[in-house]
């Protein structure tokens, strides 16, 4: 295990925070915390964290190409103006099933969001797999993508943009996969086992890419951030200071920060609190020779 500077920028005692993207446009990042349905825009030049309150669970979000977000609320997609902080209704993609949120999202290279659900109680093994995979095009059209998902988590694309990642955090099952992407029509082909993460002592949690195409997986229980070579092959565990990490964004001038978002006090291992009194706070860090890539924004 390796230890880097982790520094805690914002100790914001977030429940669950997550969705991390950084606007190299702004040059501030963007995260939310899911329970409490905060949607936050933290601004590292003057450590300020500006807090819109959705109303109900935020699972993920998009920043839209010509301003503004798309937030995945349990509700749906809805449309987001920051300077008026109207919500507008997209889709309601899972009108029928009153027990899921969305949980992680991200968008493809063409500018469209994918997004999962999984049930707002969390994971049940014997219930099966409730979680599906959707997409939401330029045009506002949605597509389920897959199913089968228990805690869905780890959506990212390699640079290129043809190759997609998506991970379940349940303990029962804790894999990455890696699947074939089409750009021209989004389809997902060839799924294979990238990363099977009982290899290591935490479960897949969000995922990032950076510039040389490893993938970057926020190790929740874990204490760790892990670096996932394109051959599935681990070349790198950091230390964090904290428990439960839930998702890195590549950030700063040169994409060479690495912003990670964790869970707070009230979802740790008993005991621990002492150890980690910055749980659900927002940590930045650097590692020499690593940078990421621009995060891309949904263009519908």
């Amino acid at each position: 295990m390796i230890t880097r500077d982790v520094t805690c920028v914002r100790d914001f005692g977030a429940y669950t925070g997550e969705g991390a993207i950084w606007s190299a446009t702004e040059q501030v990042l963007y995260w939310v915390d899911i329970p409490a349905g905060l949607f936050c825009r933290f601004d590292p030049e003057t450590g300020t964290n500006k807090v819109w309150d959705m109303g109900c669970p935020i699972g993920c979000f998009a920043l839209k190409h010509g301003g503004g977000a798309v937030v995945a609320l349990t509700g749906g997609f809805y449309d987001f103006d920051f300077s008026t902080e109207k919500l507008s209704l997209i889709a309601n993609t899972e009108a029928e099933i009153t027990t899921n949120r969305f949980n992680d999202g991200t968008v493809d290279a063409r500018g469209r969001l994918l997004a999962g659900t999984m049930p707002l109680a969390g994971p049940d093994h014997q219930a099966g797999p409730k979680g599906k995979l959707y997409c939401l095009d330029k045009e506002h059209r949605v597509t389920l993508i897959n199913d089968g998902y228990f805690v869905i988590n780890g959506l990212t694309f390699s640079p290129d943009g043809t190759t997609a990642y998506v991970s379940d955090s349940a303990p029962w099952v804790q894999t990455i996969w890696a699947y074939d992407y089409d750009l021209d029509d989004g389809a997902w082909s060839n799924k294979r086992v990238f990363f099977d993460c009982r290899e290591v002592p935490s479960r897949p949690d969000g995922g990032a890419v950076d510039a040389d195409g490893c993938y970057w997986m926020a190790g929740v229980s874990g204490w760790q951030l892990v670096r996932i070579t394109p051959a599935g092959k681990v070349d790198m565990e950091i230390a964090m200071p904290v428990e439960k990490p839930t998702r890195i964004a590549f950030g700063g001038t040169d994409f060479g920060t690495l912003y990670v978002t964790s869970i707070g006090q009230n979802n740790i291992t008993p005991g621990s609190h002492d150890q980690q009194p910055n749980a659900g706070g927002l940590f930045a860090l650097q590692v020499p020779g690593v940078k990421g890539v621009p995060f891309p924004t949904y263009r519908g």
